[in-house]
């Protein structure tokens, strides 16, 4: 469990309170991060704010302004804004239960791990949650994180509760602009069945340890081998063909006989690979280390699975 909760205060449902606090349920994970230097120095360089009258402004002198119209703005201070609070500030009240299966994807944010807070607040905690698990339902309540008040929606989850922002109403953009440049057109239902056959080959549980982040290994390996004084060698990535859409039909049938997802390709490649990097490795050892040569995996970008709408 993180050692800082992200948000602390009440969960609420009509004359049942109990005290909670949230941790994040997702992290960076091993993220490679870097920090800008001078090219010439190699110093890291430190951000600055510069007034275009008075130069270099200290970020003790910095306000917050909301424009209202050109070059005219009203300063808003934190004082000001912490005396806005509201109920959700330090409560999350129930107000609704709802079949999760209807709360549309779009709307799904970021999730977290809604705890008990002490000892005292296990038993209402447990009522909460067991009433909803039975249900099959989740509840919708507010609560102020990051100056903004946010929808957010409670499931009973393994011994615990998860808690999920959702987006407003206001932030999900219709798909009619998104949609309107796709054209009307007439299918053949023969490519439609060929088409499913590729999607049956391709069914299986999801397994989320399966879709890595290709890119951020590429980037790890680079820098790793950098630091160790390697010489990078980068193979060539495969651009995908552009000519199968001139044969559709025959673009479908060969892929019934190709290989099915990058997943399954992955792990068979690397089936392959292993005798071969093992007897490398041997032979390296025997002539008292490898060339320094170090080939870095194509850079491509990772596989994403949709975050399941909570049921």
């Amino acid at each position: 469990m993180a050692a800082r909760p992200t948000w602390e205060g009440h969960l609420r449902l009509s004359l049942v309170t109990c005290p909670v606090r949230l941790f994040k349920a997702v992290g960076e994970g091993d993220q490679v991060h870097f920090n800008l230097l001078h090219r010439e120095t190699l110093n890291r360089v430190r951000q600055a704010w510069k007034d275009p009258d008075d130069g270099l402004v200290e970020r003790k002198d910095l306000v917050r302004g909301y424009q209202v119209e050109r070059d005219r703005y009203v300063v808003v201070e934190d004082e000001e804004l912490k005396k806005l609070k509201l109920e959700s500030t330090k409560v999350i009240d129930i107000e609704r239960f709802v079949d999760g299966r209807e709360i549309d994807r779009l709307y799904w944010d970021e999730p977290y791990y809604l705890v008990p807070d002490g000892k005292p607040a296990q038993d209402a905690y447990a009522v909460i949650r067991e009433a909803m698990r039975g249900e099959h339902q989740v509840a919708l309540g507010r609560l102020v994180m990051s100056s903004r008040e946010r929808i957010v929606a409670v499931e009973a989850r393994g011994k615990g509760m998860l808690l999920s922002t959702l987006h407003s109403h206001d932030e999900v953009r219709s798909e009619d602009d998104a949609f309107e440049t796709i054209a009307e057109v007439k299918i053949d239902k023969r490519m439609v069945e060929i088409a499913q056959q590729i999607i049956a080959q391709a069914k299986g549980p999801f397994d989320p340890a399966e879709f890595h982040d290709r890119y951020k290994e590429a980037v790890r390996e680079l820098v790793e081998s950098k630091a160790e004084g390697e010489r990078v060698v980068h193979r060539p990535t495969q651009e995908p063909a552009e000519s199968n859409v001139i044969d559709l039909m025959e673009a479908l049938r060969r892929s019934l006989k190709a290989p099915q997802g990058p997943v399954a390709s992955d792990k068979k490649e690397e089936r392959r690979a292993a005798p071969a990097r093992g007897a490398a490795k041997k032979g390296s050892t025997a002539k008292g280390g490898g060339s320094g040569e170090r080939r870095a995996p194509p850079r491509k970008g990772g596989s994403h699975a949709p975050r399941r709408a909570a049921g």
